[in-house]
């Protein structure tokens, strides 16, 4: 495959396919194995993202990258091959997070600065030689009556524009990821104030994004959708869709190749249908995908349950639900086709 950037970008958001966030944390895979009664291990992780890395017609059809953390993209499968080189085999590009998480941010009560820039250069190197092709850094924004700060947004923009410089220099296409959180405190706020929140957040992003002197042509736009808090009444998918791209088409320049989603807090079905509301009915100077993590995973996590003679159930599960994330990408899902998949 092309190396640069402008390339791997484009293959990234590929029609039809979409990103698989496999990248969480030692802790949050803990917390996800405990709801099956499964003690996080190195091996039962490693276990459980082969299981899904080897779910050919998932990963063959529907996949073009995975997000990879530290940990998987060094580690090999049961039979000695790097997880990285089953990934490529499969057609998919491995990628990896390089941020170090949220952390409190001095004099900001309630917000966050995420973290990971200092040696970021080296790591990249590291990662790079280890087949990362592309990276993921992801600056939370909190949201309320009175959050987000102006000062807020801008750190962690410029956070993100430097995350993305560096990925650049190191031949790594960045994943820019400013999620703005439906289910933070209080978690009540309307989709009206989502839309103004989530439009003045990309648009500080893509103005520190031009000052670090990041290429549009050769990243990855991750943003949440507009949706009301995960406590406030439910808009209509319909009214989701159109506000989502209103912002988009207000804030992000048509130089960058695509948009892929992040779901967020939403349901499986929820991130599944708005997604699709998008594609189907509006113009679109971007490629549109989907960047899921627990909307690709939750039902063959469950399906696997940590048991090696349910591998294949849950590669049956994860070829579904990704099959269902590919319809919506291509703006062809419907809630009838759940069953009949």
């Amino acid at each position: 495959m092309s190396e640069r950037l402008e390339d791997i970008a484009a293959a990234m958001v590929a029609t039809g396919k979409g990103l698989l966030a496999a990248d969480e944390s030692t802790a949050t895979i803990g917390k996800r194995f405990e709801t099956i009664g499964l003690a996080s291990t190195e091996t039962s992780r490693r276990d459980y993202r082969e299981m899904l890395f080897r779910a050919d017609e998932a990963m063959k059809a529907y996949i073009s990258g995975v997000i990879l953390y530290e940990e998987t993209l060094f580690q090999k499968a049961a039979d000695g091959t790097s997880l990285v080189d089953v990934i490529r085999a499969a057609g998919a590009i491995p990628g990896i997070k390089v941020d170090t998480g949220a952390k409190p941010m001095a004099k900001f009560p309630g917000e966050t600065i995420t973290e990971g820039l200092d040696g970021l250069a080296a790591r990249l190197k590291t990662y790079y030689d280890a087949g990362a092709r592309f990276a993921k850094w992801r600056g939370v924004i909190s949201i309320s009556d009175t959050l987000p700060s102006f000062g807020a947004i801008k750190a962690n923009a410029q956070a993100l524009a430097r995350y993305a410089a560096l990925c650049q220099e190191a031949g790594i296409v960045p994943i820019v990821e400013p999620e703005v959180l439906m289910d933070g405190a209080p978690g009540t706020h309307s989709i009206e104030r989502s839309q103004e929140v989530t439009e003045l957040t990309l648009r500080i992003v893509f103005e520190e994004l031009n000052d670090a002197r990041v290429s549009l042509e050769g990243m990855i736009l991750k943003p949440s959708m507009v949706i009301d808090g995960k406590k406030a009444r439910k808009a209509s998918v319909a009214d989701v869709a159109e506000r989502t791209v209103a912002v988009l088409k207000r804030t992000v320049p048509s130089a960058v190749p695509g948009i892929a989603f992040l779901s967020g807090g939403q349901s499986t079905e929820e991130a599944t249908a708005h997604l699709s509301a998008m594609k189907a009915g509006y113009d679109l100077p971007w490629g549109m995908t989907f960047s899921y993590g627990r909307a690709l995973q939750t039902e063959a996590l469950n399906a696997w349950a940590g048991k090696p003679e349910n591998v294949a159930a849950g590669q049956r599960a994860f070829s579904h639900r990704a099959q269902m994330c590919s319809l919506a990408a291509k703006g062809g899902w419907k809630k009838e086709l759940e069953k009949a998949a």
